[in-house]
């Protein structure tokens, strides 16, 4: 029983440190400025005219 518990402990430990290591661990200056700030994305252009609705295949 006390090694399951040491085991859980142990993965546990490991966990914080990955958590720690990718949210802390970064560049020692920060991040990269970025030159520009990205364009507006044009809006969609709407469709002229609704597409007629899906009919169901006649049985003959």
């Amino acid at each position: 029983m006390g090694l399951i518990l040491l085991e859980a402990l142990g993965a546990l430990v490991l966990l914080a440190v990955i958590v720690w290591w990718t949210m802390f661990a970064g560049r020692r200056r920060g991040e990269i400025a970025d030159p520009a700030p990205p364009e507006e994305a044009p809006a969609p252009v709407a469709a002229s005219a609704p597409a007629p609705p899906a009919t169901s295949p006649s049985r003959d």
